[in-house]
C-alpha cells in the first residue's frame, strides 16, 4: 500500500495522466426554481420549460460523496428500503412502465427523423452545446430543436486519442442508445435542482464541471448541508464503466443516476415526487414524450436520459499519451527514421505518421519528472498496473488496500461485501481511474488521502 501511495504522490507532482474534459456542457444555469415543496413532496414548478445554461470553461475533475446501502451519504443513493415510506403524499406519475429495449424507444420517434447510426467523436463540442439560444429555455425553442431529425439519430461513438484503445469497453449503449436529443434532455436535467426534495442540490452540486465533474471536499454535500462517509468516484469516462459506486452496487450508469434523487441526505426526494415534479414541466414533457413515446416521463427515463448524457463525458488525450504513441513509433521504427530524407521518399505515409506523433507530442509537452512519474507507474517498482490498466487505467475490479481498516469494527466501511456478503470482499472497493488525478484530491473511497 505504501508504494501506491508513494506512487500517487508522484503523479500528483508530474500531471502525466492529466487532459482537459474534452466534452464540455453549458453549466451556468440561469433557472427559476420555483417554490420548494417540504421534503416527500412533488414539487409543483410553475415555470413552463427547463432553464437553459451559458457556456463555460470546463476543468477536470474532483469528487463528490457516496456510502453504502442503508447509510447516508451524498453523491449516492440509498437502498429500495430508504426509498419507500417517503412517497405517501405524492402520487406515482401515470405510465411508469419503463421501456426496455432500443426498439421500443426507435418505435417512439416518427419515421421521418429516423436514419442510419451517424459516427461521432465524442468531445465534440456540439454534443454538450445545448439547444441554441441564450437564457431560460423556451418552449418555441424546444418544439423547433425536437423537429429536426438529426437530434434524434443514433449515434455511434468513437473514442478520443488516450481513450480510444477502450473501444471494446463501451458499454450500455445496447439498452440505452445515444442521440442528440437525449444528450440534451440529460444536460439539462443534470444540472436542474428541482430534482431535489427542496430545489437546492442537483448531480451538479457533487459533480460540478468547474471541479471536473466532481467536487474539491472530502463528502459531496446534500440537503440541509448533509454529508456521507464516502468520496464519490469521478463522473467522467463512465461510457466504459459497467457497475457504479465505489461497492458497485449499482448494475448500470442508469441505476446509479437515479440513486441519489431518493437519498435521504443527497436529494432527499423521492422518485415518485421527483417524476411529478419533471412532468409538471411542460418543457420536460415535450421531450420526453419525442425521446421516449407515450410512457414519457418516468423514473426510468430520468435515468436514461442522465446516464447518455454522462456517458459522452469523456477526457482527452494526456501528455503520457502522447509520449508514449511517439516513443513506441521510434521503438518500431527505429531504422526507418534514421533517415528522414529517404523515408520520406520511399513511404510518404509513414513520414506523414510519424510527423503526426510529433507534432501531437509537441502540443502536449511532457516534463522529464512526469516521464519518471510515468515510467515508475508503469514499471515493476510501482506495480500501479495490477490494478490500474487499460485505457482508462483501471481494470474495473475491487481490491482491499487496506485504507480505513484501522477503525473499530463496528466503524469500518466494509464496502464490496455489503453487497455480495462474500468475505474476499470485504474493505474491497473499486479501481477508480488515475486520469486527471491531480484535479480529483482527496483520494480513495474514503477521502482520506
Amino acid at each position: 500500500m505504501g508504494r501506491s501511495v508513494t506512487v500517487i504522490v508522484v503523479l500528483m507532482a508530474t500531471g502525466f495522466l492529466v487532459s482537459q474534459l474534452v466534452s464540455c456542457a453549458k453549466t451556468d444555469r440561469t433557472e427559476k426554481p420555483g417554490t420548494a415543496q417540504p421534503k416527500g413532496q412533488a414539487q409543483q414548478e410553475k415555470v413552463a420549460t427547463p432553464a437553459k445554461e451559458s457556456s463555460a470553461e470546463v476543468a477536470p475533475a474532483t469528487p463528490a460523496a457516496e456510502s453504502p446501502p442503508g447509510e447516508s451519504k451524498s453523491g449516492e443513493s440509498k437502498s429500495d428500503e430508504s426509498e419507500s415510506g417517503k412517497s405517501a403524499e405524492a402520487t406515482p406519475a401515470e405510465g411508469e412502465q419503463a421501456a426496455t429495449s432500443e426498439s421500443k424507444e426507435q418505435a417512439a420517434v416518427p419515421a421521418s427523423k429516423v436514419s442510419e447510426p451517424q459516427t461521432v467523436m465524442l468531445g465534440a463540442a456540439e454534443l454538450t452545446a445545448g439547444i441554441p439560444g441564450a437564457g431560460e429555455l423556451t418552449l418555441v425553442q424546444i418544439d423547433s430543436w425536437l423537429k429536426d431529425p438529426k437530434q434524434h439519430v443514433v449515434l455511434k461513438p468513437e473514442l478520443p486519442p488516450g481513450l480510444a484503445a477502450g473501444a471494446g469497453q463501451i458499454t450500455g449503449l445496447d439498452a440505452n442508445p445515444l442521440t442528440r436529443a437525449k444528450i440534451e434532455l440529460g444536460r439539462q436535467l443534470y444540472f436542474d435542482k428541482r430534482l431535489s426534495s427542496d430545489g437546492t442540490v442537483s448531480c451538479a452540486s457533487c459533480h460540478d464541471p468547474q471541479f471536473g465533474y466532481a467536487f474539491n471536499t472530502q463528502f459531496g454535500v446534500g440537503i440541509d448541508g448533509q454529508t456521507g462517509n464516502r468520496n464519490s468516484p469521478v463522473a467522467y469516462n463512465r461510457i466504459l464503466s459497467g457497475p457504479q459506486f465505489w461497492d458497485g452496487r449499482a448494475e448500470s450508469l442508469e441505476a446509479q443516476a437515479v440513486g441519489p434523487i431518493a437519498n435521504p441526505i443527497e436529494m432527499g426526494n423521492t422518485h415518485e415526487a421527483c417524476v411529478v415534479t419533471v412532468k409538471a414541466i411542460e418543457g420536460y414533457r415535450k421531450q420526453f414524450v419525442a425521446i421516449f413515446g407515450e410512457e414519457g416521463v418516468t423514473i426510468d427515463n430520468i435515468g436514461r436520459a442522465l446516464a447518455t448524457f454522462e456517458r459522452v463525458l469523456v477526457t482527452g488525450p494526456s501528455p503520457w499519451d502522447a509520449y508514449q504513441q511517439l516513443a513506441d513509433f521510434e521503438k518500431a521504427y527505429a531504422d526507418d527514421i534514421a533517415d528522414l530524407d529517404e523515408l520520406k521518399k520511399e513511404d510518404e505515409q509513414l513520414y506523414s505518421e510519424y510527423q503526426q506523433l510529433k507534432e501531437a507530442s509537441a502540443a502536449l509537452p511532457i516534463s522529464p519528472s512526469a516521464i519518471h512519474g510515468g515510467e515508475l507507474f508503469f514499471g515493476d517498482q510501482g506495480g500501479c498496473t495490477a490494478c490500474h490498466v487499460g485505457a482508462n487505467f483501471t481494470d474495473e475490479k475491487y481490491h482491499n488496500l487496506g485504507v480505513g481498516m484501522d477503525k473499530p469494527a463496528d466503524k469500518i466501511d466494509w464496502g464490496r461485501f455489503e453487497v455480495t456478503k462474500d468475505d474476499k470482499d470485504r474493505g474491497a472497493f473499486k479501481t477508480p481511474t488515475v486520469r486527471n488525478i491531480t484535479l480529483t484530491a482527496p483520494y480513495m473511497h474514503d477521502g482520506s488521502q
